[in-house]
């Protein structure tokens, strides 16, 4: 396998049924939170299992203290992952049919915990039913195993760090969301509009060419030199509405080999809970 957090759908059918290989099904919508689960049970890729960004890839909400998707406890997350059937030596795909923006979540997930064989499917759902590849509606059974965290603290950052450094000429922050929502626009989804004041615009879709798989490394690293001013990956933070499609810069920007930048976990909708924090609108 190449360094690249990237897999090919011909790449991936040639590992199906790997004992030490685990692909995991990632659909999730905002609009249904079910919707996900219930195309997982119609048909899957064969041996996939599912996570859910609610139940299995976030932490419980805090209203008023924490963003809509917390990062889940490390040991709880380390626990449900053994329920997998993950160990150290478990290759681990994730999948979407959003472009990848909601499996980055689980990629940057294990990557946090310490574990670095995760890839994402480049092209997703999509690409794997086009190619004509297997599907099935059956449940795998995997055996449990022991997962075993070395948590990497220093790849996240808090809303204090944030506020501190988004002045700072040192640093970057970086809005991940689209340019009406950065701008303060057509805001449906959290209760205040606009972004974090001093952060720039990058939108995650932008990473993708028309086809759904991700833009080549160096296009996708002409992009990120251009948006982030040419900072080094620990003085540059990424956020979004929640921390998940945040992620899918993180996985471009580790694409583009331009190592590991920093995740604002929050995000947004919990930057929102302190008026003292500051709003900006437009721009994008």
């Amino acid at each position: 396998m190449s360094a690249s957090p990237l897999i090919s759908a011909a790449d991936l059918s040639a590992q199906l049924g790997a004992a030490n290989w685990l692909v995991v099904d990632c659909r999730f919508s905002l609009a249904d939170t079910g919707r996900g689960r219930r195309e997982y049970a119609h048909s899957h890729i064969p041996g996939a299992v599912y996570a859910h960004i609610d139940e299995h890839l976030s932490g419980p909400v805090i209203p008023g203290l924490t963003g809509r998707h917390p990062l889940p406890d490390a040991a709880v997350l380390a626990a449900q992952l053994g329920q997998w059937g993950i160990d150290a030596d478990t290759a681990v795909v994730a999948y979407d049919d959003a472009g990848g923006g909601h499996a980055a979540r689980l990629w940057w997930l294990l990557g946090w915990l310490g574990h670095h064989h995760a890839y994402v499917l480049d092209g997703g759902w999509q690409a794997w039913q086009a190619a004509g590849f297997p599907e099935t509606d059956a449940v795998p059974q995997r055996n449990p195993t022991t997962f075993t965290p070395h948590l990497r603290p220093e790849r996240v950052v808090d809303a204090h760090f944030v506020k501190e450094k988004s002045h700072d000429p040192d640093f970057i922050v970086a809005d991940s969301r689209d340019p009406q929502r950065y701008a303060g626009l057509n805001e449906t989804i959290d209760p205040i509009a606009g972004h974090i004041p001093g952060a720039v615009s990058a939108p995650y879709m932008a990473n993708l060419s028309p086809d759904g798989r991700f833009q080549d490394p160096e296009a996708l690293r002409l992009r990120f030199e251009k948006l982030l001013e040419g900072k080094p990956a620990d003085h540059t933070v990424f956020y979004c509405g929640s921390g998940v499609t945040a992620c899918h810069n993180l996985l471009a920007y580790a694409h583009a080999g331009l190592g590991d930048a920093l995740l604002y976990a929050g995000s947004w909708s919990e930057w929102i809970n302190d008026p003292e924090r500051g709003v900006a609108v437009g721009g994008g």
